[in-house]
Parts: C-alpha cells; structure tokens; sequence
C-alpha cells in the first residue's frame, strides 16, 4: 500500500528539521512584531491623541501637566493615589474647533456644536449647554505636549518591531529556500539512487525523457512546495492565528463575527484542489511526454533527416504541445476565477458584516468601541486578508506539487533489487543451464534450454532474429530470472547469489558500445579506482587500440562526448573491448561484438581475443559465423530451442540448419574451402547446392 504523499514529505521535511523548525520561529516572532503595530496605533489613538477629551484637573505640579492661562492642568489618570487633584476642566472637539471647559461635563457622546463661547451638546433629542473657550493652537498643542514623549516612545517602539520584521523575514526566506534545497537535493538523490537499482526490464516499457523529467522537472516543482507555497501557507495560517488572538485581544464580539472566514477557506481548498487536482495530472503527464519526443527526436536526428521525418515530427510535437497549452489555460482560467476574486468576495464580505455590526449601534451606547479599538481592528483584519491571498494564490503550486511529488513517490515505489554489500571472490566461470524456460510475458521465449560451458570455453550462440540468443545472456547476467530450469555458476545457483556479486566479475561488449562524457581512458576503467593506469593502457594495447588511436592529439586522454559521436564505430567498439577486458572477467560476453569492425580491425584483435580469452568462458552472439569458427561449444538456436549443438566442423558434418547458415553467408567459394576433396581450381559459381553439401560433409 502507498503512503500517503503529504506524510512522505513530512518525512523528508524532517531530514532538515533543525532549519525549518528555525525558520518557523524566526516567523512567528516576525508575524507577533508585525501584528504589534495595530497595537501601538490603538495605544496611540485612545491613550495620547484622543484621550485629550479625558477629564483634567488643576494641579500646583508642573511635571506631565499643560499650562493654560498660568494655570497647571494634568490628566486624570495621570495622577497618583495621594496627589491632590483641583478644579474639574474638559478639552472637548466641535466639528473642526478644540473647545475649553472650565467645570465637568456629564456626558459628552452626542453631537456637538460651538457658537458665541457656548458649547451644546445633543443626544437622543436632549441638549446641554456649557461655557467654553475656543483654543487656539499653540494653547492646544500645550495640553498635548505632555503626550509626546509616550507618542516618541510608541514611535520607537514601532520602529524596533519593524527592524524585527526586517531580519525575521530575511532568517524566514533563508531557512525555508535552504532547508527546501537540502530536501529537494535529497529526494533527487535517492530517486536517483533507487532508479540505480530498478530491474533493466523497467525501462523496456518508460522512455528516457520521462525518467529524466520525474527527476528534473517533478523534483523541482517538488522544491517550489517547500519553498513557496510552504512559506506561503506557514506563515499564512501563523498570521491568521496571529490574527484572531489580536481580534479577540481588541475585542470579542469582534473576533467572533470575523470567524465565518475559516471555514469558507477551507471549503475552497477542498473544492479547488479536486477540479485542479485533474488538470494538474494531464500536465504534468503531457510535460514528461514532451521530454521523452525530445529525447527521442534528438537521439534519433539523423533517421528524421535521411528519411525526411521532420514535419512529421514537428507535427507530432506540436499536438503534444497543444494539449499540453489546452490544459495549462484550463488552470490558468480557474486560476483567474478563483484566486483575486476569492480573496475580494471574502474582504468584502467581512467589512459588510462589520460595517452592520457598528450600523446596529456597536460605537455608541454601553456597548461601544472606542476609535483607537475601531482602527485597530479595521487594521488587524486588513491584515488578514494578505496571507489569504498569498495561500490563494499558491494553491495552484500546492497542487502542481502534489501531483509531482505523487509522481516522484510512485517512481520510487517501484520494486527495485537489493543492494548487497561487499564481494565475491572471482568465480572460475563454469555455466550450466539446466532445462532453462523463460518468458518476458506469455509465450516462453527460451524453452527446455540446456547446457555446459567450462572454464576457459568459447560457447557461441547463433540462430536469426529472435531465435532467444540474447535472452540467454539476460538471463545469465540475472536482468530477468527464468519462470523455469535453474542456472547454475561454479555449481551455485545464481538466484541464491546477490546479483551485484555475479556481475562483479562478468563483461560484456555490445554490438552498438555506450560511451560516457569523459575521455577515453575514463571510459576504459569506469572511474573504478582499483584500475591503474597501467592496466588502461595494457587493455587498449591488447585490442590493438593504440594503433587506431594513436592519431588524436591527446590520445588515451582525448575527451569523449556523449555516446562518443567523434568516434568511428570502430574505435568506439575497440574502446569497449579494451572497457570489459580491463575488469578481467571470469564470464567475458560478445554480443556481435565484431559486427562494426571493419576486416582489417577484426583481424588486428581476432588474435588478442584469443589469447585474453584464455582462463575465463566466452561467449559470444555471432551473426557472421566466420568469426566463430574456433569455439569449443556452438549452440543453434531455432524459435527458442537448441536445434543443434557441437564444433564448427561437427555441425558442417551435419549438413544441418548450421550448415545451411553457414553456406548462405560463404556462399559456394567458403563452402569449396572446406571440402578437402574438391578442386581449388573449380569455380565457386560452378559448384551446384548438392555438390557444395557433400563436400561439406566430406570435410566434416
């Protein structure tokens, strides 16, 4: 059973605990130094700016008190418990004017008015009349200058938490992109290490460019996921928290109309996330199928050119393309729709429900709120609306992750081999196949097959396409394992042995080489420290390659490109050689090694061969039989069977199915050099079919 992808990279987040746990921190003090703002404005407003309509009282203290017409007049609640307060006086504001009162005021919420020094105020249909003095401004900035040292302090205060801001936000951003980078290296890491151990059959059925894109481009989108929309969301959910707490701190009844937001957010989510969910799936689909046509046009370039397949091609990319866009407009249109509009309606919707709430008498009465409270919260839920917009707006990010991560994950959920430690010692390279069958899915490709090659034996396996002679060596380097029979090396059953064992000490050399990005020399010994530079150059010696190489500027060190396109089929294939014999196998495979060599080459490392092949088991898939004329053992195979088995000559006594492979490729002149009884003068093309079998068989 899968786990479930959110959990797994939990797990992963885990692996760079330290710094995300930091990061996480690091934001909230930056989200609680932000949120302090509203607070200091709030304090600013009630407690020094509008708390100038607070009851003052005449003092003979000159400390913290305003003077006005040579008098000391000080706030209420400025006095200490045993400081004596004098006359009661009120500063109260009249549309634009700042009105004094020499004696109390009862109640001062109502509207207000100041004509020829009378001061009125009305509610509920009832008036009262005081005598005032306008102000003027410098008599008004006296009552205030006992404020500004608060106000400076507030100022500072703000300023302090706005530089906490700044350094919060810059450690947030650098914990987050580093502890997202380190899992992200991670999980391409372990992708990487685990596409090491899939079976070879896997990649029979998944084309390259999309392996290559589950490690780029999911991955990557995978790190947008830690980066973006983790910060996104983190810091999000931490500032609405941040948020309520400030709401419910400034007031209760208001905290509580503003909590209907949370859940129309999550409702959204749930909602977004099943339509995006789909598209997100056929595009990043549609992307990994753009990579492999690409990889595949590339590598195939040179077929597109000869048979003239470019706008075939072109086209076949352009409809993937087209798909592709269809399916990206799609996101993008519910992009569109849901992200601004989203975070509007919710806006809208909260400031309606507010703006009702104080319309049906919250700011006046023995309910209200004060302004400097009314501000704070207009602020505050200002401010919650600009992580919501920020979770909004990555939704289509946190989805797109998601999806890449559940790509990633169902990579690595597939069955790879066990990877076993340490080493076998090198096996003398006696093969047995013992009633051998094998299927790759219903029909058996490989049946009843079996045999012996002892140490230092050439066994070669011929038969036309398809006849089951590479399944054979598939099965003998365990890529697949046979439904039936056992094979057996040195007596042990290979499927009791761990498989990086058995290769240890095997070699192959294809007919069509890979060759690395490096240089040829690095290409020879893999990077494998325990082949000396010595041993290199004694294995490219030994095939005859310093002789076709010797030409190149720097030669064992010249560079190798991809695929080693500078090389001629020939040097690669020397290359490939001199690769498997530098490993000093005890198993050495030849899967038509040969074939792109030209005669002259083949010829220069026939007689190497046979001198490397000396002490281990050869084999070797050969479609020209001439090259196999030596072997100690030749098995012909027919629609996965061995038809016949036995030496060279044995198998052209037989005049059999060899035989007839045999005299197709000669021809009737090799035929004629066999048979010791025929004229070396008679012409080949004189020699009739019957004639050219029994001097075959004559031979034989």
């Amino acid at each position: 059973m899968k786990t479930n992808v959110g959990r797994r990279l939990f797990q992963y987040a885990l692996t760079a605990k330290g710094t995300f746990i930091a990061a996480l921190i690091v934001l909230a003090i930056g989200v609680a130094a932000e949120l302090a703002g509203p607070f200091i404005a709030k304090t600013m407003i009630d407690g020094h700016m509008l708390a100038i309509e607070k009851p003052y009282f005449e003092t003979d203290s000159p400390k913290n008190a305003a003077v006005y017409q040579d008098h000391y007049y000080k706030r209420g609640d400025r006095f200490t418990a045993d400081e004596p307060k004098g006359q009661e006086v009120r500063i109260l504001q009249a549309g634009t004017k700042f009105v004094f009162v020499d004696n109390a005021v009862g109640v001062i919420d109502g509207e207000r008015s100041f004509t020829d020094g009378t001061l009125t105020i009305t509610r509920s249909g009832e008036s009262a009349q005081y005598n005032a003095v306008q102000l003027s401004a410098d008599e008004l900035y006296a009552f205030y200058k006992p404020e500004m040292p608060g106000i400076y302090e507030l100022i500072g205060l703000y300023l302090f938490f706005l530089v906490i801001t700044i350094f919060t936000e810059f450690g947030k951003t650098y914990w987050l992109q580093s502890s997202a980078n380190r899992v992200v290296q991670k999980l391409r890491l372990d992708i990487y290490a685990h596409i090491q151990r899939l079976p070879v059959y896997f990649f029979d059925n998944l084309p390259a460019g999309k392996v290559v894109s589950r490690i780029t481009n999911d991955t990557e989108a995978v790190k947008e996921l830690f980066v973006a929309v983790l910060a996104n969301f983190t810091s999000g959910i931490i500032t609405i928290t941040g948020v309520y707490v400030a709401l419910f701190l400034l007031d209760v009844r208001l905290g509580l109309i503003s909590l209907f937001i949370v859940p129309m957010i999550f409702v959204w989510i749930v909602l977004y996330r099943k339509v995006a969910t789909k598209y997100n799936t056929i595009i990043r689909s549609r992307l990994s199928e753009i990579n492999a046509i690409i990889n595949e046009s590339i590598q195939g370039m040179s077929i597109i050119r000869v048979f003239r397949r470019q706008k075939q091609t072109e086209k076949e990319f352009e409809t993937l393309n087209d798909d592709y866009m269809k399916h990206q407009n799609k996101m993008l249109n519910l992009n569109a729709f849901t992200s601004h509009n989203l975070v509007n309606v919710l806006r809208n919707l909260a400031f309606a429900v507010v703006l009702w709430y104080f319309g049906a008498g919250a700011i006046v009465g023995p309910s209200a709120v004060s302004l400097g409270v009314l501000y704070a919260f207009v602020d505050v839920l200002g401010r919650l609306f600009q992580p919501i917009t920020g979770m909004v707006n990555q939704l289509a990010s946190l989805d797109s992750s998601l999806v890449s991560a559940g790509r990633v994950f169902e990579l690595m959920d597939e069955k790879g081999e066990a990877v076993t430690d340490g080493s076998m010692p090198r096996y003398k390279g006696n093969v047995e196949f013992k009633d051998v069958s094998f299927a790759y899915k219903k029909d058996y490709v490989l049946k009843n097959i079996s045999f012996q090659a002892e140490q230092g034996q050439t066994v070669a396996l011929v038969g036309h396409t398809g006849s089951g002679k590479s399944s054979i060596i598939n099965l003998l380097f365990r890529f697949y394992d046979p439904q039936k029979g056992t094979i057996t090396i040195d007596g042990q059953d290979v499927a009791q042995l761990p498989k990086q064992w058995i290769r240890e000490h095997m070699g192959i050399v294809l007919q069509d080489p890979y060759l690395f990005t490096g240089t040829i020399a690095s290409n020879v010994s893999l990077d494998n420290s325990s082949i000396t530079r010595a041993q290199i150059e004694k294995a490219l010696c030994d095939v005859g390659a310093d002789k076709l190489l010797a030409h190149l500027p720097q030669g064992f060190d010249e560079p190798v490109i991809e695929k080693g396109s500078t090389l001629s089929a020939g040097q690669r294939q020397l290359i490939s050689f001199a690769r498997a014999l530098a490993f000093d196998p005890a198993i050495l495979i030849l899967d038509e090694a040969t074939a792109n060599i030209d005669t002259e080459t083949e010829a220069l490392i026939q007689s190497a061969l046979e001198v490397l092949k000396k002490g281990r088991t050869t084999f070797i898939i050969a479609h020209r039989l001439s090259t196999i004329r030596s072997a100690d053992l030749i098995l012909v195979l027919h629609r996965g069977e061995i038809v016949e088995r036995g030496s060279h000559d044995e198998l052209m006594a037989v005049g059999g199915r060899y035989f007839q492979m045999y005299q197709l490729q000669q021809g009737s002149a090799a035929t004629a050099n066999d048979a010791s009884t025929a004229s070396r003068q008679e012409s080949a093309q004189e020699l009739t079919p019957v004639t050219a079998s029994r001097l075959a068989g004559g031979t034989a």
